[in-house]
């Protein structure tokens, strides 16, 4: 079993009982960040374990410099990651309660330290509960093993790379929703609006009524159409604290459309100096 953007829920019942298989639930809701917790312990996918978007998955917050979920030190993400008992034959599969948004933040990390077989679980737990399929309360622990990392330094656009970008070659992206981008209303951070030069291409638009990511042609064809000849390495993609960029970012390699950058302090990094341009139009 090897998957590396998608796995169907049928696929991951069917190979429940795979050896070197971690799953790992990623449900968080910002407004209770213990939500998440609470109702992995209350039920899950069998042998799945958790990781906090807070504590797991982002490092420590620096008022007035990063963003709200800043990338973990790499030394640490791999002793997390080893933690798990993943190792390079490990298929690691991803999932959430709110069509991938979170989930696919895990997903693009594990594929930043160089981890091929991670797939998200299109659907995510709504899909595989309305399918029937089982759940557990019991809690087991991983196996722990080494990860070796293979850093992708090509997988990140820094602060200063876009600033420094004179002459626009680097496309941006903005992942929220339009009146976010517009800065009609800003609900989380303390300044609306969004970078310079930025297209917007809302993530949860990846989605179909049901929560699960539209057919591969229809991605292609929302990708292509505003990103026109743009090759994957100069698209970077952003949105409030770098983790639901990573929805579309997942979405476009799906379609076959190649890996983007992702820029990780994203808007709430961006606006920390109140000297770096915005735009609301």
């Amino acid at each position: 079993m090897t998957f590396d953007s998608l796995i169907e829920p049928n696929i991951l019942y069917l190979n429940l009982n795979t050896s070197n298989l971690v799953i790992i639930d990623c449900h968080f809701e910002l407004d209770d960040p213990d939500a998440g917790s609470r109702a992995y312990q209350q039920a899950h996918i069998p042998g799945a374990i958790y990781a906090h978007l807070d504590n797991d998955l982002s490092g420590p917050i620096v008022p007035g410099k990063t963003g709200r979920h800043p990338l973990p030190e790499v030394d640490l993400l791999v002793q997390t990651f080893s933690s798990w008992g993943i190792t390079d034959q490990t298929q690691a599969v991803v999932y959430d309660s709110s069509g991938g948004e979170i989930a696919a933040r895990l997903w693009w990390m594990l594929k930043w330290l160089g981890h091929a077989p991670v797939a998200l679980l299109n659907g995510g737990l709504s899909v595989w509960r309305e399918a029937g399929y089982p759940m557990e309360e019991t809690i087991r622990k991983p196996n722990p093993r080494t990860f070796h990392p293979k850093i992708n330094t090509e997988m990140i656009a820094s602060l200063e790379s876009l600033e420094n970008d004179h002459d626009s070659s680097l496309l941006l992206v903005d992942s929220r929703a339009p009146e976010r981008y517009h800065g009609e209303i800003e609900p989380i951070d303390a300044v609306g609006g969004h970078i310079p030069g930025a297209l917007n291409l809302y993530c949860m638009e990846n989605l179909d009524r049901a929560q699960t990511f539209l057919p591969k042609e229809k991605l292609l064809e929302r990708f292509s159409e505003l990103l026109r000849e743009s090759p994957p390495e100069e698209i970077v993609f952003y949105c409030g604290s770098g983790v639901t960029a990573t929805h579309n970012i997942l979405a476009m390699y799906h379609a076959g459309l190649g890996m983007g950058k992702l820029y990780p302090g994203s808007w709430s990094e961006w606006i920390t100096d109140p000297n770096r341009p915005i735009e609301t139009q």
